[in-house]
């Protein structure tokens, strides 16, 4: 049960729930923590926060307050990877990622969780790379208290969905680089895509152990691929060569090599023309020219969640056009932005 009582009434009563402190530009928190022994020198400061009136709580037993609550919740929402703070602030509990890797959200069993009205639980974007100690979601009881039972069914829905909330780690793959095209191979140009890969790769923890440059032929792209898989790579990413023209054969080669359950094209800009497959269990990943051009691209999509153990295939692209135009920014803010969410 509530009531009511004024701010002058409730000196010497226990604060029954964090209050917020809101000063523009400078400072959201909490003003006065849950527990927090009402004063009368507190009277002035509640009224500016607009308190008029404290809650004056006694539950029942089918009630839950909003801390238990938040506590239960989380406890429920998350999985591997994943940690939460100990403590709710201002009935709110954070969820954090306990290690590098890639967020995966459960994203109907979210929908159906927010569903219920009285509980809530917000997240970034799944398949989002984060670091460890990143805040990825929060949840919370809307109302300061509600039915035990709103709650238990929450729960549920978490717990027959789990995980709703979870953070896989990336492996370290040993990377075989093959960059095709005969401007290349033959030195009428200088290569730029190996240092812009060789980077990606190894800000996700993984290692390039060789680079093979091929020209636009079919065989000799199949024969680097297998150099590259005798030489212990586990992860194949071929750069180049995979437009329409007549000398763009990397495709080719990747299928002569024995590629199997390839997929070529994807929904993303850039990025449209990039191929993703497998020659045993070791991923391919054929990268166009755009990789080379723009910042970010699919490979930067696609790459953490092949790390991740995924297999990408043509239904996991085409639900990556919804969101998978970049607006190339003049200054990249990647992964806080809209593209690939």
């Amino acid at each position: 049960m509530k009531k009511t009582i004024t701010v002058e009434e409730a000196v010497g009563m226990v604060l029954p729930h964090d209050i917020t402190e809101i000063v523009q530009g400078e400072f959201k928190g909490c003003a006065f923590k849950k527990g927090h022994i009402i004063q009368t020198e507190d009277i002035e400061h509640l009224k500016r926060l607009g308190k008029e009136h404290i809650y004056v709580l006694e539950l029942g037993p089918d009630e839950i307050h909003e801390n238990e609550a938040a506590d239960k919740l989380a406890t429920a929402l998350i999985g591997e990877g994943v940690a939460r703070t100990a403590e709710p602030v201002e009935g709110k509990i954070t969820i954090t990622a306990a290690i590098d890797g890639l967020l995966k959200i459960n994203e109907e069993a979210l929908f159906r969780f927010n569903m219920l009205g009285e509980v809530m639980c917000s997240t970034l974007q799944t398949n989002t790379p984060v670091k460890k100690g990143e805040a990825v979601a929060g949840t919370r009881l809307i109302p300061l208290i509600a039915p035990r039972g709103l709650v238990d069914e929450a729960m549920a829905i978490a717990l027959e969905s789990a995980p709703i909330i979870a953070v896989k780690s990336l492996r370290q793959a040993r990377v075989g680089l093959v960059i095709t095209g005969n401007e290349i191979f033959h030195g009428r140009i200088q290569d730029k895509f190996e240092a812009v890969l060789r980077t990606k790769l190894t800000a996700l923890g993984s290692e390039v152990i060789k680079v093979i440059f091929a020209p636009d032929d079919i065989g000799l792209i199949s024969k680097a691929i297998h150099d590259c898989l005798d030489a212990g790579a586990d992860l194949i990413v071929t750069s180049g060569g995979m437009s329409v023209d007549p000398d763009d054969v990397t495709r080719m080669g990747i299928k002569e090599a024995g590629a199997v359950d390839s997929v070529y094209g994807s929904p993303v800009l850039p990025g449209a023309m990039f191929l993703s497959g497998r020659i045993g269990d070791t991923p391919v990943l054929g990268l166009p020219a755009c990789g080379m051009f723009h910042k970010i691209t699919v490979f930067d999509l696609i790459l953490p969640r092949v790390l991740a153990g995924e297999h990408i295939g043509r239904e996991e692209f085409a639900r990556m056009g919804h969101g998978g135009f970049c607006r190339n920014c003049k200054q990249c803010q990647y992964p806080v932005c809209n593209f690939g969410k």
